[in-house]
């Protein structure tokens, strides 16, 4: 069963930085494709950044290029999110997911498993 839990959320001013964490468990994920999507009130769920948990291709969203930065440390089984310069508008739930395989993961559709989210929250 595989299990995905995040951390790291929180309340930052603008201008400021969080790092999000996702533990991955129940699987070797050296197959699996990686992704940040997040979640505003009242707006559809929406890519942030995703990588292939063996490297290689990563790519990110445009409203987040330059300012976040998607990791992993194999030994930790985590994946990271490291988000400078937040804004306002970057304030959502921040969702892990994982896809089986070597595809493309920048649609909701495409994840085929969730971990339960993460608040964000940026003050101006």
């Amino acid at each position: 069963q595989v299990q995905l839990v995040e951390s790291g959320g929180g309340l930052v001013q603008a201008g400021g930085s969080l790092r999000l964490s996702c533990v991955a468990s129940g699987r070797t994920f050296s197959s699996y494709v990686m992704a940040w999507f997040r979640q505003a009130p009242g707006k559809e769920r929406e890519f942030v950044a995703t990588m292939r948990w063996s490297g290689g291709i990563i790519l990110y969203a445009d409203s987040v290029k330059g300012r976040f930065t998607i990791s992993r440390d194999n030994a930790k089984n985590t994946v990271y999110l490291q988000m400078n310069s937040l804004k306002p508008e970057d304030t959502a739930v921040y969702y892990c997911a994982a896809q089986v395989g070597f595809g493309r993961l920048s649609r909701p559709e495409e994840a085929d498993y969730w971990g339960q989210g993460t608040q964000v929250t940026v003050s101006s």
